[in-house]
């Protein structure tokens, strides 16, 4: 297994396939690497590196008891692209990866960085304040906690069952294959890091983040996501960053890039081409 192991002494668990321009992955809560495999097989075939990292207390990485917030997440993935020297990169970041990714560049600095896509992603922010009103109230936040903490297996069934991939709207068809795959990758990893996680990626503010970014970004977003709720999402961040466009799916849900993978592998081709 590849890994590396960062200052405080984490080894974070990596794929690093094929030759060209290098495509960074950072998955979603609570899953893994493998979360992208569609996306790694079809932009391998297409002559790009992939490259995507299990984060710290997720997948295969070490279960630590600390460090599950957003700096060092960031500085987790900055370690990785300084290991395999990454020049010219393109970030893709998936709901809470999407976080991680806007606070790397913010946090580290362009030089490394060609490109960013958050597809689904948290930022700017997911709790509800007084400067966020259209955030969700921090009682669902702490629901998600309490779920988790009281039977995580059968949360990590609810879940993909039901909001993630819309598999509850009218009319949609569920797949068990899909479901079962969320719940492997989830229960991979340690639960306090998903506990604290929830937090990280609920409480995070990345607004003055979003706005050092400078690189074309391209912010992807279904504006039927039950998780990561649009409004308050995908258009504000594809205003705060410098060189932001927007791209809305109708009807799309929150795990899109594996149930309308054709669909978002193609959008995400042409944004790399352009």
């Amino acid at each position: 297994m590849a890994t590396i192991t960062t200052t405080d002494g984490t080894e974070i668990f990596y794929k690093d396939w094929g030759s060209g321009q290098p495509i960074v992955f950072s998955h979603g809560w609570p899953l893994s690497a493998d979360d992208w495999d569609t996306q790694l097989l079809f932009f391998l075939h297409h002559g790009y590196r992939v490259i995507a990292d299990d984060r710290r207390g997720h997948g295969r990485s070490t279960q630590t008891s600390d460090g599950h917030d957003m700096d060092h997440y960031a500085d987790d993935l900055a370690a990785l692209t300084a290991h395999l020297d990454l020049q010219d990169a393109v970030h893709v970041g998936h709901s809470t990866g999407g976080g991680e990714v806007v606070r790397y560049i913010a946090r580290h600095g362009e030089s490394r960085v060609a490109k960013a896509v958050l597809i689904s992603a948290v930022p700017p922010l997911m709790v509800q304040t007084d400067a966020n009103p259209g955030g969700l109230p921090k009682s669902v936040f702490d629901d998600l906690q309490a779920q988790l903490a009281a039977n995580r297996s059968e949360f990590y069934r609810a879940l993909p069952s039901g909001p993630f991939y819309g598999f509850n709207r009218p009319g949609v068809q569920s797949s068990e294959a899909i479901i079962e795959n969320w719940w492997r990758q989830g229960m991979m990893g340690g639960a306090k890091a998903h506990y604290d996680g929830i937090v990280a990626f609920s409480q995070t503010d990345f607004t003055e983040d979003l706005k050092k970014i400078t690189v074309p970004v391209l912010v992807m977003h279904g504006d039927d996501d039950q998780i990561v709720p649009y409004a308050d999402a995908g258009p504000l961040s594809a205003k705060l960053v410098q060189n932001g466009t927007l791209k809305t799916y109708p009807g799309f849900p929150h795990g899109m890039p594996t149930t309308q993978a054709e669909t978002i592998n193609a959008d995400l081709l042409a944004f790399l081409q352009s």
